[in-house]
């Protein structure tokens, strides 16, 4: 029972069960107490992951759940999202719409991204330990106070370890991607802009509990925004898939006994038409792809990318994954090794309809500017 008084709202609570009722305690509420959205498209979406997975199978998710950072200034709420209510923007409200729908989703991974360190330590880490699983937190480069986390069922996954790279230091410093800095390194506008990027992509690395034989590499980055940047894009998810290669083949030697196989989600800012599907799900990105000149004071000559990793999109490529009023397309993905694993089921995402219901995303009913990506997938 709520009692309405100027900006002062007094709840009173009845406690009991089907045969008592205790006494009545009152408490006043610091802010105004609201209806909360109503049925949100997620929870149509919760309707395919009913039951947790079990024996071969697991779900993952890959989720931009979109950084408070980002969202609490005066620009974000006039310019960018000019059509969500300034209440539907703030991160008390969000987060209580991501962990419902994250929770309804019963996955087995989870790798976020735009995750603000903050929330991480304070929200979801210790509510997701109470849902069963362990999360693992990687800061963007920089002074940036958001980056990435993956989160696994600890009754299906044992953690092995881990691995994260700023993709900037990487560049210059890891042998495994020389080919690709010996190729720009003295192009200075380009690497001035390519090294001054906080991007990072994260390895976990998981022993399934119910399949004592597979182990998974599971990346997670999130690549870098801008419109002329497919050059920067392409470059970045170079480094990745190079990097995801040294650590497979690394542990194909520490657990030659085991299969390893690789999983890559994140936003990758990225369409489908875009050099880094085309070289993930082909193997390929050869120099005269248009990405590499989409600045022609930065483009990039003579590089042909190659990796060996045979991934396919585990949702293959939706219309919208991101859906805002001055730009909606296919973004994110869930990368799989074809080899080792096959998809069961892809949950369906919401409808056009739903999208634009209140114009676009965020909004009161979608927390975040992305869709979630879930996906069954299945030992073979």
């Amino acid at each position: 029972m709520y009692f309405f008084v100027s900006t002062v709202t007094i709840i009173k609570i009845l406690s009991g069960n089907d045969e008592l009722v205790g006494p009545a305690v009152e408490s006043i509420s610091k802010n105004l107490v609201e209806a909360g959205p109503g049925t949100c498209p997620f929870e149509t979406r919760h309707l395919f992951t009913k039951q947790k997975l079990k024996l071969k199978s697991f779900r993952c998710v890959s989720y931009n759940i979109l950084a408070d950072l980002y969202c609490d200034s005066d620009h974000t709420r006039t310019f960018l999202y000019p059509y969500c209510p300034a209440y539907a923007l703030h991160i008390d409200y969000r987060k209580q719409l991501i962990l419902k729908e994250l929770f309804g989703y019963n996955s087995d991974l989870i790798c976020l991204q735009e995750v603000d360190s903050k929330i991480f330590q304070s929200t979801l880490q210790p509510l997701m330990d109470s849902e069963g699983l362990n999360g693992v937190f990687y800061k963007k480069g920089k002074q940036v106070a958001e980056g990435l986390s993956c989160f696994y069922r600890r009754d299906r996954f044992e953690f092995l370890g881990d691995e994260c790279i700023v993709l900037s230091d990487a560049l210059k410093s890891k042998s495994c991607l020389q080919t690709i800095w010996e190729k720009i390194k003295d192009n200075k506008p380009l690497t001035d802009r390519l090294l001054d990027r906080s991007t990072v992509a994260s390895a976990t690395f998981l022993h399934s509990i119910d399949n004592p034989n597979e182990i998974l590499i599971v990346g997670n980055t999130h690549l870098y925004f801008h419109p002329d940047a497919d050059h920067i894009r392409l470059l970045q998810g170079g480094a990745v898939i190079y990097w995801l290669k040294e650590i497979l083949d690394n542990m194909r030697s520490k657990y030659p006994d085991k299969r390893i196989s690789v999983i890559l989600c994140g936003d990758f800012n990225s369409v489908p038409t875009c050099g880094i599907y085309q070289l993930y799900t082909t193997g390929a990105s050869p120099s005269s792809l248009p990405d590499w000149k989409s600045n022609i004071n930065e483009a990039v000559y003579d590089l042909n990318l190659q990796q060996n990793i045979p991934l396919e999109s585990a949702c293959g490529t939706p219309v919208y994954t991101n859906f805002t009023a001055e730009f909606a397309d296919c973004l994110d993905y869930i990368f799989y090794d074809k080899t080792n694993l096959e998809v069961e089921q892809v949950v369906p995402l919401p409808s056009v309809d739903e999208l634009k219901l209140h114009t676009a995303l965020p909004s009161v009913v979608f927390p975040s500017d992305h869709i979630a990506l879930v996906s069954d997938l299945h030992f073979k």
